[in-house]
Formats: C-alpha cells, sequence, structure tokens
C-alpha cells in the first residue's frame, strides 16, 4: 500500500494496470485485482486527483468554485482544507489539514481512523477558535466538507463555501502541494508505526514546515512570518 501510495503520488494519472506495471519494475509481483482492491481502500482513483474518500455525500448540497481569477492579497482571506491518506507500518490512517492560502500556513491538522466528519469539523472548530475567521473556505467536494454539521459552523460565521471543480486536480493546488512536502519529507522516510508515532511525527514536521522551511514561492520566508506580517499589517490598517 505504501508504494501504491508512492506511485500515485508520482502519477496520479496512472490506474491499476500502470501501477501494477510500476510494482513490478520495483521487484514486486502483484495481481491487478489486488492492487485494485487496496486502492479501492485507499481511496485512490487514476485521473481524477480528488480521491474516492473525497467523494460528496448523497443529497448534500454542492456550492460554486468562488477561487478563480481570485488575487488572494492577505492572510485569512482563504483557508482550504483537503484529507490524504497516511501509510503505516500496520494499515493506515487519514490526516486533515486546513491551510492559509495566502501564506501557506498550516493552521490546524487532525488524524483519524475513520472517515467521518467529525474529526475534520475538530479541527474546523480549533482553527476559527485559534486564528479568526476567513472570508472563503475552499475544499474538495468530499461528504465529510459537505456535511450539514461541518458547513453549518462555516455558515454561522458568516464564510463563504467554495468547492473544487469534479476532477480539478488544481483547484486546491497549495494543500496538494503540502501533502507531497509531507509524505517526501518526513512519511515515506520515518515510516510510523502506529497512529500515535504518526501523530507525534507529523505534528513535528508541521511544526518544522510553518517555522522554519523556507519556501521559494513565499520569497524564502516562512509560512509563519508570512501570516503573522499580513495580520499585523491588517491590525495597523484597521487602527490607522
Amino acid at each position: 500500500m505504501r508504494l501504491i501510495d508512492e506511485t500515485y503520488l508520482k502519477y496520479p494519472f496512472y490506474g491499476s494496470r500502470k501501477i501494477v506495471e510500476a510494482l513490478g519494475q520495483m521487484g514486486q509481483v502483484v495481481n491487478r485485482k489486488r492492487v485494485q482492491r487496496l486502492m479501492q481502500q485507499m481511496g485512490l482513483e487514476a485521473l481524477a486527483p480528488k480521491r474516492n474518500l473525497s467523494r460528496s455525500g448523497k443529497g448534500h448540497v454542492t456550492y460554486p468554485y468562488l477561487l478563480k481569477g481570485l488575487e488572494v492579497t492577505r492572510a485569512n482571506q482563504v483557508w482550504a482544507g483537503d484529507i490524504t491518506y497516511i501509510p503505516l507500518a500496520a494499515g493506515f490512517t487519514y490526516l486533515i489539514a486546513i491551510i492559509d492560502w495566502f501564506s501557506r500556513f498550516v493552521l490546524t491538522w487532525r488524524l483519524s481512523n475513520t472517515l467521518d466528519s467529525a474529526f475534520c469539523i475538530e479541527a474546523l472548530s480549533e482553527a476559527l477558535q485559534t486564528w479568526g475567521a476567513p472570508k472563503i473556505f475552499n475544499s474538495d467536494q468530499g461528504a465529510q466538507f459537505t456535511a450539514t454539521d461541518f458547513t453549518d459552523i462555516l455558515k454561522s460565521q458568516q464564510i463563504q463555501i467554495s468547492l473544487d471543480g469534479t476532477g480539478r486536480c488544481l483547484d486546491n493546488v497549495f494543500v496538494e502541494r503540502l501533502w507531497r512536502s509531507l509524505k517526501y519529507e518526513d512519511v515515506y522516510l520515518r515510516s510510523y508505526e502506529g497512529p500515535p508515532d504518526a501523530r507525534q511525527g507529523i505534528g513535528a514536521y508541521f511544526t518544522f514546515f510553518n517555522g522554519e522551511r523556507f519556501h521559494q514561492a513565499l520569497g524564502y520566508r516562512t509560512p509563519l512570518s508570512v501570516y503573522q506580517a499580513s495580520m499585523a499589517e491588517q491590525a495597523a490598517s484597521r487602527a490607522a
């Protein structure tokens, strides 16, 4: 499952046939039915970077994508949330992260063994309590993000809801880049044994990502410094 995850992260357009071939080149003999079963369990689907684990829930309300052509110029203007699969030595777990679009700052995150909406609601509630409220919250069309309990929290804060288009891998591009960095710089290197181990390690990585890792797109500044500078500028502007 880890090798499938690594291959998919590099080549999200690979279906089960090509992944079988890629695994074969790594010396892993496996049949296509097993790869299909594992991909389904992991929530991976070829040609659609929005995973099965992010499919919209039946009967859930849909919302338009609000970020097309939008100039994001400040922190807390747009937040984005997403869920990814984290391989463990024995099994797997799911991770949600909520980031500030302008600064790439990871506002909050949670791990869960299930894909219900509870851990997403916990992450959102913590982010709002700690960092204030954004103007727009963007996510994919997953059932966790379109659930009434989740969207009601956004509506109560007068936050506009934005959903990625179906199969649109670039609509939430900054979170996708975060997943790539996390997995290649931490998860794949450390091979976490279980959820407690992963929780500690991923927490340490996000602390590094926010406060120490320089980002070329941010002018070689850290997400935390960009976020704090933007919030300070906004506070000074309101006080003027």
